[in-house]
């Protein structure tokens, strides 16, 4: 890979790569060990317990022009349906197996309206490697939808589409709060703590064992938005709702005294990140 005019974005252009081709980045550290990590930005992954990148087209033919936060009805009170998509329903033959994005579009555009709610708001849908997680609260993958439900890319937005037709908004969680310990994503993803801060004060969840991102990085923040804005505009989602907020404003969130940092500006008690 080449450093892009000394400005730390690297870049290398492989010909003959298609649609469905898997990938990794070999990284050297400087120590001389090599990490395989995922692509951080990559739009589709391997299905768990697999964690390579996958090359995917994002093109699709939206059939309905809905979106929630510009074409409800005002007048009608705001109803959401809170659905973790793997196990809102199952097929009684194979219990113990995910229903696709596409198999379980109709029955739940049926309830959703037969029940009146305005919304439905999904557990989070980006990769992520535990099931019992209720979804992606411990995210790997920023840009991917989870291809536990078959075709990741075409099956969401085809879900997506469906419930859209029907006039219903769609909201999903996501979850910039922190990240998992993982090996082969985000943490320590050039041998330094490239994403969170390095100090365990300030860069790491008591609570869960996870990475706290380092917001005070131009470039983790960029990443971050883009992230949001990405399911908001290629997704159409019409909203999106942040997870664990508070851990994301307060250095003491969870800690006992000199388990955190201050905020350099002064303050104390629930101290705000700069």
């Amino acid at each position: 890979m080449v450093n892009v005019q000394d400005s730390g974005i690297w870049e290398l252009f492989v010909p003959g790569i298609g649609e469905g081709e898997v990938y990794k980045y070999a990284v050297r550290w400087r120590d001389g060990t090599v990490k395989e990590k995922a692509d951080p930005y990559a739009f589709r992954t391997e299905k768990r317990p697999n964690t390579g990148s996958v090359v995917a087209s994002l093109d699709y033919e939206w059939r309905s022009s809905f979106r929630g936060g510009e074409q409800s009805d005002a007048s009608r009170p705001m109803a959401v349906y809170e659905v973790h998509l793997g196990s809102w329903k199952r097929d009684p033959a194979r219990p113990n197996d995910f229903l696709s994005y596409d198999s379980i579009a109709e029955d739940l555009c049926r309830y959703v309206k037969s029940m009146g709610f305005t919304h439905v708001e999904f557990l989070p849908l980006m990769e992520h490697p535990l099931d019992e997680s209720w979804g992606g609260y411990q995210v790997t993958s920023y840009y991917a939808p989870s291809a536990r439900y078959g075709d990741p890319v075409g099956g969401l937005k085809r879900l997506i589409d469906r419930l859209h037709s029907e006039g219903i908004g769609v909201i999903l969680d996501w979850v910039p709060a922190h990240f998992p310990d993982d090996d082969f994503s985000l943490s320590r993803f050039d041998g330094t703590h490239l994403y969170d801060h390095e100090d365990p004060r300030l860069g790491r969840h008591p609570d869960w064992g996870t990475r706290i991102f380092n917001y005070g990085r131009n470039e983790v923040r960029n990443f971050l938005i883009s992230s949001a804005l990405f399911w908001l505009n290629e997704y159409r989602a019409d909203g999106l709702r942040i997870d664990a907020v508070s851990s994301m404003l307060y250095l003491d969130y969870s800690r006992k005294p000199g388990e955190w940092i201050p905020n350099r500006y002064g303050g104390g008690g629930r101290t705000l990140r700069p």
